[in-house]
């Protein structure tokens, strides 16, 4: 895993899994990785009846701020699971 530098502080694990069950309603995240290179696996009701792009735009856009700008905490996501309850 490489370094990505970030001027963030604090665990960006715990942080991208706090803005992920703060956005979804619900949802228990399951947050692994570090060096900016994350994977995410949510369950959540409110996936019911959502296309996998809508799915993976909720996870995404709950953690857009995460993702701004050049020093970044967030440099991708590598994968993103999403299951019913």
């Amino acid at each position: 895993m490489s370094e990505h530098p970030t001027d963030f502080q604090g665990s960006v694990v715990d942080a991208i899994r706090e803005a992920v069950e703060a956005a979804i309603p619900d949802s228990t995240a399951v947050v692994n990785g570090g060096g900016g290179h994350f994977t995410i696996e949510v369950t959540a009701a409110a996936f019911e009846g959502k296309s996998m792009l809508q799915k993976q735009r909720m996870v995404l856009g709950s953690i857009k701020h995460l993702m701004a700008g050049d020093r970044a905490p967030v440099h991708a996501v590598d994968s993103i699971k999403t299951h019913l309850p």
